[in-house]
C-alpha cells in the first residue's frame, strides 16, 4: 500500500467517522426529547440498524449472546447513563507507575495494590518488568509495558527488540508509541510499519498503540486508529501521560467510533477521579490507565484535609 493509497484510506475513513458520530448525536437529541430509549427494541434481525442501544433496549438477547461466550458487548456512547456503569471498576485499571526513579519498594506496593484490588494489570517500564512479574506469579494481574516511551521516535525495529525482550521477562501486555512526527508528517507508510513490526514482535500478547492525542489534530487521530486496527493492535490509547494533554472522553468516543468493536481503547493520562474513569468508560473505553487508581476505585480521589489533618470526603454519588 503506498502513500496515495493511504491519503484515500484516510480520507475514507474519516468521512465514515462523521458519519458514525452524526447517528450518535441523533441518539442523544432523540434522549434529550424525552423519548425513552430504554424501551424494548422490536426490530428483527433484518431491521436492526445497529443502534448500540441493545445492551439496554433488549437485555435478553445480551445476556443470551454473553452466555455464549461474548466477552464484550458494543454500545452506543453515553448508554452507560442509562444504569450500564460497572461497578467493578478496578478490572478496567491498568495500575501504572512510569516514573524514572521508581523505587523497588514502590513497585513491590504497586504490585500489592493490583493484587488487593484486582487490577487488570500493573503498567512499569521495560527495566521492572522482570521484578513486577515475579512479584505478581500465580495472580491474574498481568505486568504491562511501554515501549518507544514516551516519545515514539526510536526505529520500528528497536521497538520490536523491545517487546520481544520485555515478554521474555514476563509482560503480558505492550504499549507502544507511535512515531508521532511521521504522522504529522503524513508518512503513513513508516507509522503502520512501525505497529505492524510490534504486532509482529508481540505475537499472541496484546499490543495497545498509544496516539498522544494531544499532538494530534482530529484528521491525525483517525488516520492512527485506523493504521492501528489495520496493524492488527488490540487497542488504541489516548497518550503517555508524559505530553501536553491527558485523555478526553470527546477523543475516546472519537477513538471508539474508527476501530469499532473488535479494536479496544485505554483512556490514559490525567484520570484522577471516580468521575473521570466512568466519563471514560461512557465514551467508550475498556481500559484506564491511572496512577491514582486505589483512590479512584475507593472513590476518595480528590479528597483534601481540614485544619486539624482530618480528610474531608465530598459529597458525590457512590458508584457502589
Amino acid at each position: 500500500m503506498n502513500d496515495r493509497d493511504l491519503d484515500r484510506l484516510a480520507e475514507v475513513v474519516a468521512a465514515r467517522v462523521r458519519e458514525r458520530l452524526s447517528g450518535a448525536a441523533a441518539h442523544s437529541a432523540v434522549a434529550a426529547t424525552g423519548t425513552d430509549v430504554r424501551k424494548p427494541c422490536h426490530a428483527n434481525k433484518a431491521e436492526c440498524t445497529g443502534c448500540g442501544w441493545s445492551v439496554r433496549r433488549r437485555q435478553k438477547d445480551v445476556e443470551t449472546i454473553v452466555a455464549l461466550g461474548a466477552s464484550r458487548i458494543g454500545a452506543a456512547p453515553n448508554v452507560a447513563e442509562t444504569g450500564g456503569v460497572p461497578t467493578d471498576l478496578a478490572r478496567y485499571i491498568d495500575h501504572t507507575l512510569l516514573k524514572a526513579d521508581a523505587s523497588r519498594d514502590e513497585l513491590k506496593k504497586l504490585c500489592d495494590e493490583a493484587k488487593k484490588y484486582s487490577f487488570a494489570t500493573v503498567c512499569v517500564n521495560p527495566a521492572n518488568v522482570r521484578f513486577c512479574a515475579s512479584q505478581l506469579g500465580g495472580t491474574p494481574v498481568k505486568v504491562c509495558t511501554v515501549v518507544g516511551f514516551p516519545l515514539g521516535a526510536s526505529t520500528g525495529s528497536s521497538k520490536a527488540f523491545e517487546t520481544r525482550e520485555a515478554i521474555r521477562n514476563g509482560a503480558g501486555e505492550i504499549d507502544m508509541v507511535i512515531n508521532i512526527g511521521a504522522m504529522k508528517s503524513r508518512d503513513y507508510a513508516t507509522v503502520l510499519d512501525d505497529i505492524v513490526q510490534v504486532v509482529g514482535a508481540a505475537g499472541s500478547t496484546p499490543v495497545k498503540v498509544i496516539l498522544e492525542t494531544s499532538s494530534l489534530t482530529q484528521q491525525e487521530k483517525v488516520i492512527g486508529c485506523a493504521l492501528s486496527k489495520t496493524a492488527g493492535a488490540a487497542f488504541v490509547k489516548t497518550s503517555t501521560g508524559f505530553g501536553s494533554g491527558g485523555a478526553t472522553a470527546e477523543d475516546v468516543a472519537l477513538m471508539k467510533a474508527v476501530v469499532g468493536p473488535e479494536v479496544e481503547v485505554k483512556a490514559s493520562g490525567g484520570v484522577r477521579t471516580t468521575d473521570d474513569a466512568v466519563k471514560m468508560i461512557e465514551a467508550g473505553a475498556t481500559r484506564i490507565g491511572a496512577s491514582a487508581s486505589v483512590a479512584i476505585v475507593l472513590g476518595t480521589a480528590g479528597q483534601s484535609k481540614d485544619k486539624k489533618g482530618a480528610t474531608v470526603v465530598p459529597i458525590r454519588k457512590s458508584m457502589y
